[in-house]
């Protein structure tokens, strides 16, 4: 294998048209994960030509994300880096020795930190509860009156509900309280 540089004089090709992408050139690069990740990621030279990329590859929702392409010396250092963990691999492999594994970075996901939980004080005391609809409904269920108290006294029971709610979603992991945040409470 040879471990020279090729020399362009484009950074890469459009995925869709075939013209050269240049260095430290704005291209556009597919939101949709299986495009951004992995070996293969497209790059398109423009907008009109990203668009054609969707239909085929039957994305439901993406977009286009604007980017820049390397300059000059930052792909000829990737390459070289690349060129020389290939050399050791087949240099290992050559001399019968198991070789290195290939260097992965991950990176950990940018976890944005808890806001911190108000004060008692600074929790709003509303009724939650709309107390002509609650009184419309149970006229109309059963012909009965409401009490005045009734709307505070549901409202407690309200925010008790989303609190445990708050925390069954919290434990799996989001930060969304979803309907089955309610139906999974125990």
């Amino acid at each position: 294998m040879t471990t020279e540089l090729k020399t362009s004089a484009s950074w890469r090709r459009c995925n869709t048209c075939k013209r050269d992408i240049g260095f430290d050139k704005a291209f556009y690069a597919c939101s949709v994960s299986t495009c951004s990740s992995g070996r293969h990621q497209p790059a398109f030279c423009s907008v009109n030509c990203w668009n054609e990329h969707v239909p085929v590859m039957r994305h439901r929702d993406a977009w286009a994300i604007q980017r820049r392409s390397p300059t000059r010396s930052q792909w000829e250092h990737q390459m070289t880096l690349e060129k020389e963990a290939e050399r050791a691999r087949e240099e290992a492999l050559a001399a019968g020795i198991e070789p290195p594994p290939v260097r992965r970075v991950v990176v950990p996901r940018h976890v944005e930190p808890e806001p911190a939980a108000p004060k008692k004080d600074e929790i709003p005391d509303d009724v939650l509860v709309v107390a002509s609809k609650l009184k419309a409904y149970i006229r109309a269920r059963s012909g009965m009156n409401v009490s005045e108290n009734v709307m505070e006294r549901l409202s407690d029971l309200v925010r008790i509900l989303a609190d445990q709610a708050i925390e069954h979603a919290r434990f799996a992991g989001r930060k969304t309280v979803m309907d089955r945040d309610f139906t999974d409470m125990r």
